[in-house]
């Protein structure tokens, strides 16, 4: 029985294949960094929590995406390939300069598309042109940071920006035939674990097809971890968690796609929460747990109930 629905599933109802993920970083900075909007960044970042190690913007973009298709070709003798950029904020530069960058990347012959992570401050009618343009011919996601839908929340991890700019920069995509996705946080110390469930009915009252799903990990050389040594909050606890985003996903319309549902931060640079377990073992527990519960995707989720949430 099928649990979620899950993003290599999704690629490959549309390639017919699979389709594997090349990390590339393409040395973007952050207005949240660069003193447009301040120079701490969010206090819970780092981006050597999920930089793979592969994935160095001293190397060429070409270099890059070469060396991640030659390994995946090695590992799974891999066909086909989505370039994903990755650290910071991919659309925070001029759009000729994105145009060259994406362009690049696609002109690599086995490469079906491109996955965009940024910031949804960080989009405009200019820069939606030319993503709507490329869509036409190949696959263009676009991820936004949504983080949480609570202002007190954004507050509190100095997002830099509210939640309608998000909702904003998620209808001006949609609107585009740009299929959108959203990264979330759950587990802040600001919300209860009902407000981070609620995240689930938020979402589906919006034109998202994609969500990564991230516990709150405390990494070291945040300010994140600052505020963490001086007062310890509580974070998941293993079974907690595998609890809570069973019934999360639950809650979630089965149209979404789940393109991560949990965050692994190298063990050297993680603080909390510490679960000594590999990506594997994380998702086989998740797994075992659905079975478990006998739940799946959507199995909480209402149409007509989620119509008056959203109404």
């Amino acid at each position: 029985m099928k649990r979620y629905y899950s993003f290599g599933e999704y690629l490959k109802e549309i390639f017919g294949k699979k389709v594997y993920k090349v990390n590339v970083d393409a040395g973007f900075t952050c207005p949240n960094r660069d003193g447009t909007l301040g120079t701490t960044g969010c206090i819970y970042c780092n981006n050597e929590s999920f930089r793979p190690s592969s994935c160095a913007p001293t190397k060429p973009l070409n270099v890059q995406i070469q060396n991640g298709i030659e390994y995946l070709k090695y590992r799974y003798k891999a066909k086909a390939f989505l370039v994903y950029f990755q650290p910071y904020t991919n659309t925070y530069a001029p759009v000729e300069k994105l145009e060259q960058l994406y362009n690049e990347a696609l002109s690599h012959p086995e490469v079906v598309g491109l996955a965009i992570g940024t910031r949804p401050d960080c989009i405009d009618e200019e820069k939606l042109d030319l993503l709507e343009g490329l869509s036409k011919k190949y696959l263009i996601i676009v991820e936004y940071g949504m983080q949480s839908m609570y202002e007190k929340s954004l507050k509190y991890i100095n997002r830099g920006h509210d939640y309608p700019t998000f909702l904003k920069a998620v209808y001006n995509t949609h609107n585009r035939g740009i299929p959108v996705g959203a990264h979330i946080i759950v587990g802040l110390p600001t919300e209860t674990r009902q407000e981070s469930l609620s995240m689930a009915d938020e979402i589906n009252c919006h034109p998202i097809k994609f969500i990564k799903i991230h516990q709150l990990q405390i990494i070291k050389n945040t300010l994140l971890a600052k505020i963490y040594e001086k007062r310890p909050f509580k974070v998941f606890d293993y079974d907690e968690y595998l609890d809570f985003v069973v019934e999360f996903i639950e809650r979630l319309s089965p149209e979404i796609v789940i393109q991560r549902l949990f965050a692994t931060a190298p063990e050297d640079i993680l603080i909390a929460p510490k679960w000594n377990r590999s990506k594997n073992q994380i998702l086989n527990d998740i797994n075992k747990r659905f079975e478990e519960k006998n739940a799946c995707q959507g199995s909480k989720f209402s149409l007509n109930r989620n119509r008056a949430l959203c109404s």
